[in-house]
């Protein structure tokens, strides 16, 4: 579709108004249509995207912001979509308008940066087939399954002739993923059983939003003649299911609202890959007037098997009144399983001004709290674009929405800074790892910063392709504000590959899992290098390593190139395990890959490392 905080802390009880920050600068070229996200690796790196090429950076949480402007060879013409991958990479999605023999939306472009923005790829072009065009792209990445880790995939939807009439034209939802991060992408398929026409309206197929699952399942819905359809692949995108009706749409997804434009109540579609109670739950997300053309609502459906099956329409926005809540938007807190859900609200104004709310969830989408966001409200003319959505992102108790307001004939894009002190979380884990000791045993040490009626937890180990089976409980702290400390030794009988997690356990018998950790268990007999933790990493990493005999140890790093730029160990040592932690902020390195190279004089062991600057 196209055309052409600075923040304050929720009380204990209620959501407090939120001081609002100008994410675009006052030069920008009416940017709308906004996409926003976080970088999981450094969550104070967040990036943006608007119409029709902006690109928007903050490194600093989200109180400040720069501006620039993509630009690609396929060309850069607008529905921009910004998401990072579990390293760190980010990703944008765009139309294409490149010079003749191409044309005006002829596929879909992603292109990438490994710096957060400051430079990008030229991109990679996907779904070109002349002279169709290819239209409203949206990305997931697979951050954490097994099998399909890394994973980049793309939905969007493919007409025939983009606004025809003709009832020989047709629409269809493609799909695409990219197994090398996003530098290459395998040739599109149809995923949709059923057609849409082309007119860019209700019986269009559009607002295929795709999200992935914790076994690396990509689920999609979208919009369309059957309403809204539900589509899943449980092979990393090779293979895809039957459609499956979700919910009927009264009025279409394609409705008029005073003083805007166009608007649309697509779509969207995320599923729950935290370690809540909630973990593999699926989420839809829309708009539509059911409730009558002057009262636009925002509806939420869940499934909790696997897409199957869906709950009935809940109404998220939470007035009594007969005016339009509109430009939906959801995410999910990945590290809590928070839902969040962003709209347009006119419910305390008059005529066409409208606000910003937010609705939350912590009980898997069962109810919503809503409270408002913007800080005034602002009043749209339909003479003006405004896009054709919002957006929202969330991480780690950090939420930020991303909306455009009209001043006087003036687009500009804003977003708030929400920490939100409100989610329950029973025991808040910050890190849990896996190290050898020097006895060829495995040290489990985690660390909670805070605890709620904690009775413990069991400590679970799977070796190779084994189930998990308890080995172990260490007991909780009960409830404490304080940050606490654990370790567990265990004792396997065989090399190989553990993986282990924590079954957190609270006094009332409910339960949580942990994060799950791997080590690869070698007796050292001559040299043993670890993996460097974290990895990725921004400043700091830590290198691990053992020796089984009193010889000169040299630990060396190298670039890309293979130049030889740091000597980190140098000297004769005793047997036993070792750990170094280095500081490449210290050398003004540059980012990107790096190895690290271990070698007693007669064995040498070489590993990668990712820094990102």
């Amino acid at each position: 579709m196209k055309l052409l905080t600075l923040f304050l802390l929720l009380s204990t009880t209620i959501f407090s108004q939120y001081l609002n920050v100008r994410v675009d600068s006052p030069q920008s070229n009416q940017p709308e249509e906004v996409s926003i996200a976080i970088n999981p690796v450094n969550p104070n790196f967040l990036a943006a995207g608007a119409n029709i090429n902006h690109f928007f950076r903050s490194s600093d949480g989200g109180f400040s912001w720069s501006t620039s402007y993509l630009s690609s060879s396929f060309g850069v013409w607008g529905d921009p979509v910004v998401v990072y991958d579990e390293l760190g990479y980010l990703y944008y999605g765009h139309l294409s308008n490149p010079p003749f023999p191409g044309y005006w939306i002829d596929r879909i472009v992603i292109q990438r940066s490994t710096n957060n923005g400051l430079t990008w790829n030229d991109g990679a072009g996907i779904g070109f087939l002349s002279p169709k065009n290819q239209d409203k792209e949206w990305i997931a990445v697979d951050m954490h399954s097994n099998q399909f880790k890394g994973n980049v995939y793309v939905c969007w939807t493919e007409f025939d002739s983009y606004g025809s009439s003709n009832p020989n034209d047709s629409s269809r939802i493609k799909f695409s993923r990219s197994t090398d991060k996003g530098l290459t992408w395998s040739n599109a398929i149809t995923i949709s059983d059923r057609s849409g026409n082309c007119i860019d309206s209700d019986n269009t197929v559009e607002g295929a939003v795709p999200c992935v699952g914790p076994n690396g399942e990509n689920y999609v819905s979208w919009a369309g003649p059957l309403g809204l359809v539900f589509d899943k692949s449980t092979d990393g995108g090779l293979t895809w299911g039957n459609d499956i009706f979700v919910s009927n749409i009264p009025g279409g997804w394609d409705f008029d609202v005073s003083g805007i434009y166009r608007c649309n109540g697509l779509p969207i579609t995320a599923c729950d890959t935290s370690q809540s109670p909630y973990r593999g739950n699926i989420y839809i997300n829309w708009s539509d007037q059911r409730n009558g053309t002057n009262n636009t609502d925002v509806f939420f459906v869940k499934s909790t098997d696997g897409g199957n099956t869906w709950s009935s329409p809940l109404k998220v926005n939470d007035d009594n009144s007969n005016r339009h809540q509109f430009f939906t938007w959801m995410t999910i807190d990945q590290t809590t399983g928070a839902i969040y859900i962003v709209f347009y609200d006119r419910r305390n104004t008059t005529g066409d001004a409208t606000d910003v709310y937010v609705a939350r969830s912590t009980n898997g989408g069962e109810t919503f709290t809503n409270f408002k966001v913007s800080q005034s409200s602002f009043t749209p003319s339909s003479n003006i674009f405004f896009g054709d959505y919002t957006n929202i992102a969330a991480f780690n108790k950090k939420v930020y929405p991303i909306w455009m307001r009209l001043d006087g004939s003036t687009l500009s894009v804003w977003t708030a800074i929400i920490h939100d002190s409100l989610v329950y979380v029973p025991v808040e884990l910050e890190s849990f790892r896996a190290t050898h000791t020097t006895e060829g045993k495995v040290l489990l040490s985690w660390q909670t910063a805070s605890e709620l009626n904690n009775r413990g937890f069991e400590v679970q180990r799977k070796f190779l392709n084994s189930d998990f089976v308890t080995i172990g409980f260490v007991e909780g702290k009960g409830t404490t504000t304080q940050k606490q400390y654990y370790n567990f030794i265990d004792s396997p009988s065989e090399n190989g590959l553990y993986t282990y997690r924590l079954k957190q356990l609270d006094y009332d018998g409910k339960s949580n899992y942990s994060n799950e950790v791997e080590i690869n268990l070698q007796t050292v007999s001559y040299l043993v290098l670890e993996q460097n933790y974290p990895n990725p990493f921004n400043d700091r990493t830590s290198l691990r390593f053992a020796t089984a005999y009193n010889k000169r140890i040299t630990l060396k790093l190298y670039d890309i190139l293979g130049r030889e730029v740091l000597t980190v160990v140098n000297e004769i040592l005793e047997p036993g395990i070792y750990e170094r932690e280095i500081n490449l902020s210290k050398y003004n390195f540059p980012g990107g890959m790096y190895f690290y190279e271990l070698s007693d004089g007669k064995l040498t062991l070489v590993k990668k490392m990712i820094y990102l600057k």
